[in-house]
């Protein structure tokens, strides 16, 4: 039981493998291969629908006298989970896709539809250039047009990003303080003005810095009183003496 798991078989020293017979087998051979369904179908036998996803043991062959573009073409061979029914699809390299031939039918399906009109789009408008030479001088004139566009914006973008990156970061942090430090000192010189002008109103000095004097409204009365009682006496001594 051992033997069967070693890695090295024993040849013996008269082995010739030219004289190994060679086994042919047929082009059409088939293979079992495990795989899921590739798109959403409908048995033609029994209604079954079959998602998909859904994993299926198939028979896999190469098919004959068709390929495109030296790729082969695989069908595969599946059976419904609900009659049995032998359903068969091929692999489509044209579009990427897959073909129902036979069981069954497969369900409509709106982005495949869009990507086959825009391919078929596509394939009309090379027929269109190949048979208008000037729709196709055209159509170059403006892709080379589109192209100098995109290259000018890419220069313009360098051209900005180069001016960026030769900015020197300390003048500019340099030229933001002193200017910060000229605004601040700005304030301090109208705020000590303002003081000034408060101090000269209120202990009266002038323009010399003399200090003015300044009576308040009440003294006046006094003086003004005095000033009056005294010319009342004079009056009086006046008319005493005469």
């Amino acid at each position: 039981m051992g033997e069967r798991k070693v890695l090295n078989k024993y040849y013996p020293p008269d082995f010739d493998p030219a004289k190994v017979p060679r086994r042919k087998m047929p082009k059409d051979r088939q293979y079992k291969v495990r795989l899921m369904a590739p798109f959403n179908m409908r048995c033609t036998q029994c209604g079954e629908y079959i998602y998909k996803g859904k994993k299926f043991n198939a028979m896999k062959e190469t098919v004959q006298g068709e390929d495109y573009l030296g790729l082969h073409i695989f069908r595969f061979y599946i059976k419904c989970t609900q009659c049995c029914g032998e359903i068969t699809f091929k692999t489509d390299p044209k579009m990427a896709d897959y073909v129902c031939e036979h069981g069954a039918t497969r369900n409509f399906e709106t982005w495949r539809l869009a990507d086959r009109l825009g391919v078929g789009a596509d394939l009309e408008d090379d027929s269109d250039e190949e048979e208008n030479p000037m729709e196709a001088l055209e159509n170059r004139t403006k892709e080379s047009k589109r192209e100098m566009d995109i290259i000018d914006a890419l220069g313009d973008i360098k051209d900005a990003n180069a001016r960026n990156f030769h900015v020197d970061v300390d003048k500019l942090i340099s030229q933001t303080a002193e200017k910060t430090l000229e605004a601040k000192q700005k304030l301090l010189d109208e705020a000590e003005r303002a003081d000034e002008e408060r101090i000269k109103k209120l202990f009266g000095r002038d323009g010399d810095g003399k200090k003015v004097k300044r009576l308040d409204s009440d003294s006046d009365d006094e003086e003004e009183d005095d000033e009056a009682a005294g010319s009342a006496a004079d009056t009086i001594d006046g008319a005493s003496s005469g």
